[in-house]
C-alpha cells in the first residue's frame, strides 16, 4: 500500500492541499491523515487499538512516519481537521476520484446507486438524534447518505446526517454534487435507489436533469388495487412480472410501475417495500426507463452491490465505530473512511490480477497486508523478507511490478 501511495503521490498531494495550524508540530497534517487511514485499511478498529502501531517500528519505517501518534493526539487532530481542513480534503478526494474513474478505461455512461444506513450510537455524541432505527428503537443515531458509482464501485459522494433527518430532502444535494463532478464524455446517467428515496421531488429532479431512474415504490393502497387486475408474465418458476401506469398524489405526471410478484414467501423488509396478498409477495419499482420489465428487474438487482459495499464499510472499514463525541470530528472520520475505501478500490482496479479484482478488504488483508515478514538490513540496504511458505509470493511480487508500471503523473492535479 505504501508503494501505491508513493506512486500516486498521495502524501505530497495531502501536504500541498490541506494546510492549517497545528498545536503539535511533531506530526504534519499529511502524517496525521495517514495515521488515521492506515489503521482503517489494516482493520485495527477503534482509535485506542491503534496504539499497537506505536510499538511497531517496521510499520513506522515502511509508512514513513516519525513515530505513531497516541489516541488523544489523533482525536485532537480530527477535531481541527473537521473544522479547518475538511473542505480542502473533499476537493482533493474529488480530483483523485475524477481521475481514477477513467482508469483503466473511460466511461460513456454512469450509474449512481443511492443508499443510507443507520449508525446507532451509545454515548452522548454531538448531533446524534433519535429517528428511524429498525434494530435499536429509541436509540440515537447518525445516518450517512451515500452515492456509489454502480460500475466501478467507487463512492462518489457522501453526506453525514443526524438520525432524525429524512434522507429525501438531502438527495437533491448529493445528486447535484455527484453530477457536477462527472468528467466530460458522460452521455447517460442512471440512478437506482430503494424506497427511502421514493419521492416526487427526486423523480422530477432526475427527469429534468435529464437522467433515468429505477426507484423502489412504497406500496400504497392505490397501488395495491392494481395487483389483482394485472396480466403477469412468468419469467421463472415462482416469479412473475407486470407493469402499469399510475399518477401518484402530488406527482406531476403518470409514472411507469413494474410489479414483481413472487409465490415463495419472503421475509418482509422495509427497504424493499414488500407487500403480501393471497399467497404472493409484491415488489414495485417506479421508472422512466423503457426497458422490458424483466430487463428492468435485472438492472435494479445489480444494485445489491451497493448494499454489499455498505456492509463492508461497516464490518471492514469501521464506519460504525464512532471515534469521538464531537460532530465535526466524527464527520471528518466518516470522510476519511470513504477515502480509505476508494483508495483500496483504485488499488484493486489498477494493481491486482483480474481474478483478485472482486476480493473484499478482509481477504486482501489476509493475503497481502497482514503477512509475517522480516525487515533486514543486508549491507545497510533494507530488505523486506517474506516467509518461504507464503503461498502468494509470486502474486505479491507481480503486484509490486504493476504498481511500478503506473505513470508518474500527478493524479491529484487532474
Amino acid at each position: 500500500m505504501q508503494q501505491f501511495f508513493q506512486r500516486i503521490k498521495l502524501r505530497s498531494a495531502l501536504s500541498r492541499t490541506i494546510r492549517f495550524q497545528q498545536l503539535n508540530n511533531r506530526f504534519s497534517v499529511s502524517d496525521a491523515i495517514l495515521a488515521v487511514v492506515y489503521p482503517i485499511i489494516l482493520g485495527l478498529g477503534r482509535i485506542e487499538t491503534n496504539i499497537l502501531l506505536q510499538q511497531n517500528g517496521v510499520f513506522q519505517y515502511l509508512a514513513s512516519l516519525p513515530t505513531y501518534p497516541n489516541p488523544t493526539t489523533l482525536r485532537r487532530f480530527l477535531d481541527r481537521f473537521g473544522s479547518r481542513g475538511l473542505i480542502a480534503f473533499q476537493n482533493l478526494h474529488d480530483r483523485f476520484r475524477n481521475y481514477f474513474l477513467i482508469k483503466p478505461d473511460p466511461l460513456s455512461s454512469i450509474i449512481f446507486d443511492l443508499d443510507t444506513k443507520v449508525l446507532t450510537v451509545y454515548g452522548q455524541q454531538q448531533g446524534a438524534k433519535v429517528g428511524f432505527n429498525p434494530k435499536k428503537r429509541g436509540r440515537p443515531s447518525y445516518q450517512p447518505l451515500l452515492c456509489f458509482e454502480g460500475k466501478t464501485g467507487d463512492i462518489w459522494e457522501g453526506i453525514y446526517l443526524s438520525g432524525d433527518v429524512h434522507p429525501a430532502p438531502h438527495t437533491i444535494e448529493i445528486l447535484e454534487k455527484s453530477v457536477t463532478k462527472l468528467p466530460s464524455g458522460i452521455r447517460e446517467i442512471r440512478v437506482r435507489a430503494d424506497s427511502a428515496f421514493y419521492d416526487h421531488v427526486i423523480a422530477e429532479y432526475l427527469q429534468d436533469m435529464p437522467a433515468f431512474y429505477a426507484i423502489v415504490a412504497r406500496i400504497t393502497k392505490p397501488i395495491q388495487r392494481y395487483f389483482a387486475g394485472l396480466s403477469y408474465e412468468e419469467i421463472s418458476p415462482g416469479l412473475w412480472l407486470s407493469e402499469f401506469e399510475y399518477k401518484p398524489w402530488r406527482w406531476k405526471t403518470s409514472q411507469r410501475f413494474i410489479v414483481i410478484r413472487r409465490l415463495i414467501p419472503e421475509r418482509p423488509s422495509w427497504q424493499l417495500s414488500l407487500f403480501k396478498m393471497m399467497g404472493y409477495t409484491y415488489h414495485v419499482i417506479v421508472t422512466n426507463l423503457s426497458l422490458k420489465p424483466v430487463n428492468l428487474w435485472r438492472f435494479y438487482n445489480q444494485r445489491a452491490t451497493g448494499e454489499l459495499i455498505i456492509r463492508e464499510l461497516l464490518e471492514a472499514y469501521t464506519l460504525g465505530k464512532i471515534p469521538t463525541q464531537d460532530w465535526a470530528s466524527n464527520q471528518a472520520y466518516f470522510h476519511l473512511v470513504l477515502f480509505a475505501y476508494n483508495l483500496i478500490n483504485w488499488f484493486k482496479r489498477l494493481c491486482l490480477p483480474d481474478d483478485w479484482q472482486q476480493l473484499n478488504l478482509q481477504t486482501i488483508r489476509n493475503r497481502l497486508l497482514l503477512v509475517p515478514a522480516q525487515l533486514l538490513r543486508a549491507q545497510g540496504k533494507p530488505i523486506l523478507s517474506l516467509p518461504s511458505s507464503y503461498p502468494y509470493s509470486e502474486t505479491f511480487m507481480n503486484i509490486l511490478k504493476n504498481i511500478k508500471k503506473l505513470s508518474h503523473e500527478n493524479y491529484s492535479r487532474n
